[in-house]
């Protein structure tokens, strides 16, 4: 679904709605604006959708990619079978980054800059590891190189046992406010509610398969450490899902990073900050 019903954004979106087939699922994705080819890659609890106010105001600047992650939004789930894996193995966020490098090769880009927005920053750092060729710089949004600690694996755990007896809906209406900041929750609890609304239906299985690959990821610090490329990143103040003091030592890493600290922002820089967040956006773009 569109987020934002009945707000007013600077432009239309006139996107292409394309899918293909990945394994034997669908797998969907949208084609918006022409230029410089920008992938932007959603989190958690998310789908493209999430990012129509980036889209409405970059899609005159450059070409933007913006996939459905499979088991979100249109795209169909993946197996460990449909990829040919052992038996009982589970879905990576390697994965997922070979989803992307698909759908690139189905718009025969070669290169191209990826944004990703939480575990999609996960997956972005995946594709560095995987396709480095293939991206001339990257952007960390609300994201974070390092591992899971043995505190955040053993909550992911619990959260995979509670969708498990309650389905994804309900585990994300209850998660998903606590990412915002307590000040936009309260000046803005429509949308937070809205958001809340059009994740009830979220794939159970899907959920749980992208907290067990979050779970399972390595620490990929090591491809910020003396990377040349230019890496942004983008950090809220009040983020409690990847906290400044958790972002401040990558952030020294890179050759060339570009660092942005939104204040009195949450995890939804996307919403909570959308007109800088954009304005970030289309400099490090360009």
């Amino acid at each position: 679904m569109e987020y934002f019903p009945g707000i007013k954004t600077k432009a239309t979106i006139l996107n292409m709605q394309k899918s293909f087939q990945y394994f034997q699922k669908k797998i969907s994705y949208r084609v918006v604006g022409k230029g410089e080819p920008v992938v932007l890659i959603h989190g958690f609890g998310e789908e493209s959708h999430i990012w129509d106010r980036q889209i409405a105001f970059l899609q005159n600047h450059c070409l933007l990619i913006v996939p459905d992650l499979p088991g979100s939004g249109l795209s169909e789930i993946i197996q460990p079978d449909n990829l040919n894996k052992e038996s009982g193995l589970s879905i990576s966020i390697l994965d997922y980054a070979n989803v992307i490098a698909s759908i690139l090769n189905e718009e025969s880009i070669s290169k191209c800059i990826m944004i990703g927005h939480s575990m999609g920053g996960y997956i972005t750092l995946a594709f560095e590891e995987i396709f480095p060729e293939m991206l001339l710089k990257f952007g960390l949004v609300h994201s974070s190189a390092i591992a899971d600690s043995e505190e955040k694996k053993s909550n992911r755990l619990k959260g995979i046992e509670l969708m498990e007896l309650y389905g994804a809906g309900p585990f994300l209406k209850n998660t998903i406010p606590n990412l915002f900041s307590a000040t936009f929750k309260k000046d803005h609890s429509a949308l937070v509610s809205q958001l809340v609304e059009s994740v009830l239906t979220f794939n159970t299985q899907a959920c749980q398969q992208y907290y067990q690959a979050m779970m399972n990821r390595p620490d990929r610090t090591s491809l910020l450490k003396g990377n040349p490329k230019p890496i942004l990143f983008v950090i809220g103040t009040e983020d409690v899902a990847a906290p400044l003091v958790d972002l401040l030592p990558q952030i020294q890493l890179p050759v060339l990073p570009t660092v942005h600290i939104l204040e009195g922002v949450g995890h939804m820089g996307m919403w909570e900050a959308a007109e800088q967040l954009n304005r970030f956006l289309l400099d490090f773009i360009h």
